[in-house]
């Protein structure tokens, strides 16, 4: 890695006096200041993205790649809360996305999407995959007053992986059906028969697409080898999966305060590990949901 040493040298300022006061003006002088030296992160040569190289065919390509990887290098305390979130929430999604044939790196999607947190965007999109209401409602969520499972890892990651593996059957091409999840499955495509072009590494789309996917790529790379990042961490840093119990609930829940009691503990616990009960109550539904408590 290369390394960039900057120094700021401030050598005086200087401040009038009001000249009715008969004091001459003076300098005032600062000491040096030396900041802080900073690696600029190296790209790797050869870059993978879901099995798929990722062609850098030209320099604005290496370039916006280059961008995600000094962000995200020294965007220090959301990359850093990241790597610790990891080892708690990575096994489960990787879990999912196996099951249903998604790659592996698809995860780190989910990690540019909401930094592995249950976020709510201005937009409305909520949870760890970032689903509007409708696209969530379409690919199977529970969304109203008492339920949001935008807000439940498990089902959120099994929806999310319904929409990628459409997107590939519709493209051919992991990158672009990421690119998709950002821009939608129809602007990708319109983008596509606009330009004529068949890869995402030659299409131009607007702003926040054309880095979204290069931020997925970048935020693997970190991830994976953090400590050629500048992010040195030993396992006991990392935070680790909670221990829980699941209940299985068939009949409508009234009050889920005195549920939580009845069940050993307490409403701030139920809802900690279960966000997606957004409601103070929970009708069943012909369903049976798992609540998690502590083990």
């Amino acid at each position: 890695m290369r390394r960039l040493s900057l120094i700021i040298f401030v050598l005086s300022v200087f401040s009038s006096c009001n000249s009715e006061s008969g004091k001459s003006e003076k300098a005032v002088k600062i000491p040096a200041v030396q900041v802080e030296e900073k690696s600029i992160p190296e790209i790797p040569e050869s870059v993978v993205f879901c099995g798929e190289k990722l062609e850098l065919n030209d320099f604005e390509s290496v370039e916006r790649l280059h961008r995600e990887f000094i962000i995200n290098t020294y965007y220090h305390s959301s990359t850093l809360q990241v790597l610790l979130k990891t080892k708690r929430y990575f096994p489960i999604i990787e879990r999912i996305l196996k099951e249903n044939n998604v790659p592996d790196d698809m995860k780190y999607l989910c990690v540019a999407e909401s930094a592995l947190s249950n976020a709510v965007s201005p937009a409305g999109a909520k949870g760890f995959w970032q689903f509007m209401p409708t696209t969530g409602e379409e690919f199977g969520l529970r969304i109203d007053k008492e339920v949001d499972e935008r807000y439940d890892i498990e089902k959120s990651t099994k929806a999310a992986c319904e929409y990628l593996k459409q997107a590939h059957r519709n493209f051919g091409d992991w990158s672009l059906a990421a690119a998709s999840y950002n821009m939608g499955m129809g602007g990708v495509s319109n983008a596509m028969d606009e330009q004529e072009v068949s890869s995402y590494s030659d299409l131009y789309l607007n702003t926040e697409t054309s880095r979204y996917v290069m931020r997925i790529v970048a935020l693997k790379y970190i991830i994976e080898s953090p400590e050629k990042y500048g992010f040195e961490l030993s396992d006991s840093d990392y935070y680790t999966p909670v221990k829980t119990k699941y209940v299985n609930v068939s009949n409508d829940v009234a009050d889920l305060m005195q549920w939580a009691k009845q069940n050993g503990t307490n409403y701030k616990m139920l809802k900690t590990l279960n966000p997606w009960l957004v409601g103070k109550s929970l009708t069943v539904k012909n369903n049976v949901y798992q609540i998690k408590l502590p083990d």
